[in-house]
């Protein structure tokens, strides 16, 4: 299993350098309870940032049940979209909200109607026993906290517009990232006092920060919708894929990731 973090800089060569899945032609074998077959070959899936971590873990647990590795290319979900339109060879699309996978659908990209299958939240971060004493949104404005969030067409980027709306707060980030992954780098570094990730992204963080939970972050859900590219070129493995994030197994991983159900 290979996976590949996109950064802003990385993103035309992450795309020449995407591996083509290649098709295995076997026949259907019967499902286990799990939602994993008997497969093989290789599948190549682009997926949100934010799902990194649970969908590596859940890509080796997939290829020593099926037999089929899973190459992994993980970014901003609006530019994944734009490599994908641009002619990047990908099997599964897993997007952090429904308006980048529309972008697919619209354009008769995808096989099928893909399916939610998880949902996030954002919550504020900082370094660890939170010095800056940030309490809640409102604390993000002051001059003397340096803030970095992710970019507007970002989903991470749309949500924070959104509790920022609510709670009535303008924000003056130092930056803006094209992936929430590197949001949550530049507080860990030191090089940010405080960041909005999602929930997820906190958890896995661990000690490595403190999460500062606010009220508006409950009324901003970010749904997760996943599906099969019609161009896919194993696309009896990429739906097993499919299923098998939609599992009692998938599920149980994402929950325990921090993801809410759909």
């Amino acid at each position: 299993m290979k996976s590949t973090l996109i950064t802003t800089g990385a993103l035309t060569a992450a795309a020449a350098l995407m591996l083509t899945a290649c098709s295995d032609g076997s026949g259907n074998s019967a499902g286990s309870d799990n939602g994993a077959e008997s497969g093989g070959g290789s599948i190549t899936v682009f997926a949100a940032a934010s799902l990194n971590q649970v969908f590596a873990d859940l890509g080796e647990s997939f290829e020593e049940e099926t037999g089929t590795s899973v190459d992994f290319s993980f970014g901003g979900s609006s530019d994944l979209v734009a490599q994908m339109q641009a002619g990047a060879p990908a099997d599964v699309f897993a997007s952090a909200n429904e308006k980048n996978m529309d972008k697919m659908t619209d354009e008769d990209l995808m096989e099928g109607q893909p399916q939610m299958f998880a949902t996030n939240t954002l919550t504020i971060v900082t370094a660890p026993d939170n010095p800056r004493g940030v309490e809640d949104l409102h604390s993000l404005s002051a001059d003397d906290i340096s803030l970095v969030i992710c970019a507007p067409e970002v989903p991470c980027g749309a949500a924070t517009q959104e509790v920022a709306e609510l709670a009535g707060v303008e924000l003056s980030p130092v930056s803006e990232e094209n992936a929430v992954t590197d949001v949550l780098g530049k507080v860990t570094s030191g090089q940010a006092d405080a960041g909005l990730v999602y929930v997820t992204d906190s958890t896995g963080a661990g000690d490595d920060v403190t999460a500062v939970d606010f009220p508006e972050a409950a009324e901003v859900i970010n749904n997760y919708p996943i599906g099969v590219l019609k161009s896919s070129e194993n696309a009896e493995a990429a739906q097993q894929w499919v299923d098998y994030v939609l599992s009692d197994t998938g599920r149980e991983a994402l929950a325990d990731a921090g993801f809410g159900s759909p």
